[in-house]
This record gives C-alpha cells, structure tokens and sequence, in this order.
C-alpha cells in the first residue's frame, strides 16, 4: 500500500531520516535481552532498525491506517506483534520478560507525551529502561535537574524512580510533516529505589500541589493539605520554590506534611 498519511489529530510527525532512527533505536541497546514496545511505530522507520538489532518487538499504534501498513510490509512482527489499540490503556506487565521486565521506545506523538510518561510510572517495576524522542522542551523538563527553572512535576516523579539522560536533539526538517518545534531524545534507566521512604501517594499529591502552585512559596501552597487548624512549622524546606528541591528534600517534605496530618 502507499505510504501513510500524517494525521494533524493523532500528533503524527513521520521521522523520514534514516541516521536518526537508527541512532534512537541505539539508545536501548544497553538491555539487549529484554523485549521492547515501541509506541507509534506509524510507518515503521525506528520498528526497522530495532527488527534488524534482532530485538524481541511489540508495536502499539492507534492508527487503522498505519496497522494496515505494518502489516502488509513488517511480516516479521508476526502474529500478535501488532497491537492496535491505545498505549494509555494497556497493561505494560503482559509484554514483560520472565523476570517481569521491558523496553519502551517510540517517537511519541507530542500531543500525548506528557501521558505516555505518567502511564510508565504507573509500571515503574517493569519498565526498566525507556528512551525516544518527543518535543524538545517537554524532553529538557523531563530531565531537568533541581534548581532549573523548567523543573516540574514529571521531573521529580520520574526523577525518584529513574535515572535520565538527555541525550540529544533533533531539527524539525527530518519529519513529514515538520514540526514547528525542535525533539529531544532522553533515556530512562530504572534506579535501584524501591521504596521511597514516605508515603508514595502523599509524595505525588506533594509533588503536584507544590508544583501547581510554583510562584509561591512551599509553606503557602502546602497549607490546603493541613488538617484546620494547624500551624505550619518552622523549616527552612518550607521557604523554597518546587523548582529548588532534589528528590530526596521532595520526600523529607512529604513524611514533614505526614506527621502535621496526624
């Protein structure tokens, strides 16, 4: 069939130069052994470099379109290696290895970039490593370290759990259509964390207030989560913007938050 038509709807932007697929399906090989799932795979320019690795691949597209395509010229995915359907909707666990582990990859559509990242945390025990590419400031954000000003909450949520690398950028006159934007390719490594040290759910409802609120200052925006009646103590935490705090000052915020509610 003829190739694909980009969809403005769906955020597709077809990566057509060859070199830069081939250097963000590199990005995995650090796990050779682990299967990968690669997200809107569309006409299949990464999905080729990662079959010719001899990686174990699992396509997601949402695109009819692009499903017809892939099966009619990506016969070795094979039966079952094409799924159609929404990444946001599946349960990354039945694609794990023996040892419950994956990849995730893709050229993520930028419309839902920010939803892909927070879908992985929600399967942070599987998903040992995650690269790709996706717009370049969200990239820069993803990444940025304490102290930037585009730190944000997806910052510190995946910052608690992976270690990342922004590894580099992509111009906009290698996609069809261009976008108006320039990409960014990072890599997540999964740490060895595997408790937190709080309350994860206080952690991320601290993690969004405080970020929800970034101009003021921490002991204002905390303050709708204390019980009536209780005074914010004196910290020194308590004076700093979101943007300021590593991780681990983010966790010793929450169990301070913990002990005021009880």
């Amino acid at each position: 069939m003829e190739k694909v038509r980009p969809k403005k709807a769906l955020g597709q932007h077809f990566l057509t130069d060859e070199s830069v697929a081939a250097r963000i399906a590199a990005t995995i090989d650090c796990s050779p052994h682990l299967p990968v799932v690669e997200v809107g795979p569309g006409m299949g320019m990464l999905t080729k470099y990662l079959l010719q690795a001899g990686r174990d691949v699992t396509v997601v597209e949402l695109d009819d379109e692009s499903v017809a395509y892939l099966r009619q010229n990506y016969s070795a995915l094979g039966g079952g290696r094409i799924v159609e359907g929404d990444f946001l909707r599946l349960d990354l666990s039945q694609f794990a290895d023996d040892n419950g582990h994956l990849c995730v990859i893709g050229n993520y559509p930028y419309n839902i970039s920010s939803q892909i990242f927070f879908h992985i945390l929600d399967y942070k025990d599987n998903v040992t490593l995650c690269s790709g590419m996706l717009q370049r400031e969200v990239a820069e954000r993803i990444a940025a370290r304490e102290g930037s000003r585009t730190r944000g909450i997806l910052s510190v949520l995946l910052q608690a759990w992976y270690d990342i690398e922004y590894l580099f950028t992509v111009s906009e006159g290698v996609f069809n259509p261009p976008p108006k934007v320039k990409s960014g390719v990072i890599r997540l490594r999964r740490n060895a964390v595997t408790d937190l040290g709080c309350d994860e759910r206080l952690f991320k409802t601290v993690v969004k207030t405080t970020f929800g609120q970034r101009r003021k200052t921490i002991r204002n925006s905390l303050r709708p989560l204390l019980p009536p009646g209780v005074a914010m103590p004196e910290h020194e935490l308590l004076a700093l913007r979101p943007e300021q705090l590593t991780v681990q000052q983010f966790i010793q915020l929450t169990n301070l938050v913990s002990s005021l509610r009880q």
